[in-house]
């Protein structure tokens, strides 16, 4: 199945459809961003440069079925493209994060302390789940312990 994600002028993604790979394959049988961009054109009434492909098997710029990773991330509803980094980035989190072009996704200006061992060890045995929170006024990670056995 070849996803395609449409985009407003904004570069925000509206929607994701999806279409057999029949439907966007050129006479020699491969698959084609064109192809597919027309074909919606014709039957969505959008213009074919609104819409990009998308994959569902990448996340953070890795293909979870070994394949080759394409355009950073699967897009949602809510993402954005970026056609400088051929990118399609999940909404911030938070204002003081930047982009990490190499996994296609968010950093904080601060990294993310490690668990100590006693702590990922409670994790581990569900009697207490651990986490870093950010805390975008005061610019630092605060840590939760959020109970046990928390899904």
């Amino acid at each position: 199945m070849a996803g395609f994600a449409k985009i407003n002028d904004d570069n925000e993604v509206l929607t994701v459809l999806y279409m057999e790979d029949e439907k966007i394959q050129n006479e020699a049988g491969e698959l084609t961003e064109s192809i597919g961009q027309q074909h919606l054109q014709t039957h969505n009434n959008w213009p074919a440069e609104k819409w990009i492909q998308t994959d569902p098997n990448t996340q953070g710029n890795e293909h979870k079925l070994g394949g080759t990773p394409f355009r950073g991330n699967h897009a949602g509803i809510g993402y954005t493209w970026d056609s400088a980094n051929n990118i399609f980035w999940s909404p911030k989190p938070f204002p003081s994060w930047v982009k990490n072009t190499t996994i296609a996704n968010w950093d904080p200006p601060i990294a993310k302390p490690a668990l100590t061992a006693e702590q990922q060890s409670q994790n581990t045995a569900n009697t207490h789940t651990w986490v870093h929170e950010w805390n975008e006024e005061g610019q630092s990670w605060t840590l939760a312990d959020l109970g046990p056995e928390v899904l």
